[in-house]
């Protein structure tokens, strides 16, 4: 294999591009800032973090603590970086902006087999092998490029999504199963309310604080699509004749129909996730928990994602990858980060590692399978090649993606088998890798 062209360098990009040039792999790293800038970026710094200065938890009781012990096992420059750069903020990791990009432009620049330019890319190579990190807000000539290949269909400019909850968390005295064209199925849960329930929900939905969308957000939805509170604000009954009617549903505990439902549907076939259905939202993460929490048997709700309507550039993955994150239809190119759709900055970092790692083992004419499914990252790649190609929707790291362990009334002790079997199978498995990587000990300290 030539030289490997890596076009973005953001967080995935950058990450790929110093897995590649630190084994002497030669790189090109092209950064379409400061000649083409974005209504989100402020500087034509490698690796700038445009929304929040915070990488997440990092405690062992946390799906993000796990994905960082993960990403420490396997060597990441990102991680390694951000720990150096950090500031005080509890448990978790937060950086100063500045330290943190700077410190990663001097690890790519430091490495010879790197060449780092700064040119707007406006087609997907076909002379050279390239990973394409160009995140969500991939520049317009390079995502119809894109499209060409994978088909139109296949490629999303707007995340509208729901909010997921764990199952096990839901209460499970005050729901019925049934769908509005099976009775008897159990993909569903129907979380049903009463006139004077759906009047007060109604009511808090018209109220709660949302996020204003930057002005490259304001984009035209389509009524599917339409944010909850904005259906509850055109109308008293706008949600009990919409996502919320009760039309096919009967609760079998009192033998009537309800006023109105709130329907979960299944993200796994295990029922550890379920998502609401029709609950795209641009309320704030706070409210979204509080007014959410209201709704009969999501009194105590742990959500593994919120819901989010911004631009966000991905494809569907399990449509256009094969299992080495390369398109199916243009195999010497690779995606990574964000646009293969996973989300936040250490799932876009880890996406950006393995897509480094896969191009390595191809270079050297050697196999690499990704981790193992027990494992965040490996759950997060499956997801990425695997998951639903119906409404396929970015995903971030969760609990509820790993394969189910041994039940314990301990939820604490469940989530540190959680991690002792992860850190357990991804040591085997880099053990068995067909190269060398080396671990770093900075995140151990922390």
């Amino acid at each position: 294999m030539n030289r490997i062209v890596v076009i973005g360098a953001g967080l995935a990009g950058s990450e790929a591009a110093y897995q590649l040039a630190s084994r002497n792999i030669p790189v090109t790293l092209i950064e379409m800032r400061p000649n083409v800038t974005t209504p989100a970026h402020r500087t034509a710094m490698p690796a700038e973090l445009v929304c929040s200065n915070s990488l997440g938890s990092s405690s062992f009781k946390t799906a993000s603590g796990l994905l960082k012990a993960e990403l420490a096992m396997l060597g990441s420059m990102i991680l390694r970086v951000a720990v150096r750069s950090q500031v005080p903020a509890g448990s978790a990791l937060a950086v100063d902006r500045e330290m943190f990009s700077y410190h990663v432009e001097s690890q790519l620049k430091s490495l010879q087999s790197c060449e780092y330019l700064h040119q707007h890319v406006t087609a997907i190579p076909k002379e050279n092998h390239s990973i394409i990190a160009t995140g969500p807000l991939t520049s317009d000539p390079l995502a119809e490029d894109l499209a060409k290949i994978i088909g139109k269909e296949n490629l999303a400019f707007y995340d509208a999504t729901s909010p997921i909850i764990e199952g096990e968390s839901i209460d499970r005295t005050k729901f019925f199963y049934g769908s509005r064209r099976d009775e008897n199925s159990t993909d569903y849960i129907n979380c049903p309310m009463d006139q004077n329930q759906y009047s007060q929900f109604v009511s808090r939905l018209r109220n709660s604080p949302t996020v204003t969308p930057h002005d490259f957000e304001q984009c035209g939805l389509f009524s599917g699509c339409q944010p909850i509170e904005d259906l509850a604000k055109s109308g008293e009954l706008t949600l009990a004749f919409g996502p919320m009617r009760p039309v096919g549903l009967m609760d079998p505990r009192t033998g009537k129909k309800p006023f109105a439902v709130v329907q979960l549907r299944k993200e796994d076939t295990e029922g550890k996730r379920y998502g609401m259905v029709g609950f795209q939202t641009r309320m704030t993460f706070p409210a979204q928990r509080e007014v959410f929490s209201t709704i009969p048997g999501l009194e105590n709700a742990v959500f593994l994602r919120l819901g989010v309507i911004h631009r966000n550039t991905f494809v569907c993955g399990p449509v256009a990858l094969d299992c080495k994150l390369r398109l199916k239809n243009l195999n010497s190119v690779r995606l990574a980060g964000q646009i293969t759709g996973v989300e936040g900055y250490l799932e876009s970092t880890a996406c950006g590692l393995m897509s480094g790692l896969f191009s390595l083992a191809e270079s050297q004419r050697s196999e690499l399978s990704i981790p193992p499914t027990t494992t965040m990252i490996g759950s997060l790649m499956k997801y990425v090649i695997e998951g639903p190609t119906d409404n396929f929707q970015p995903m971030n790291a969760n609990f509820g993606l790993l394969p189910n362990i041994e039940k314990h009334s301990c939820k604490r002790e469940r989530k540190q088998l959680y991690f002792q079997r992860s850190l357990t199978d991804l040591k085997t498995w880099i053990d068995s890798a067909p190269f060398k990587i080396e671990p770093i000990s900075e995140f151990a300290n922390t």
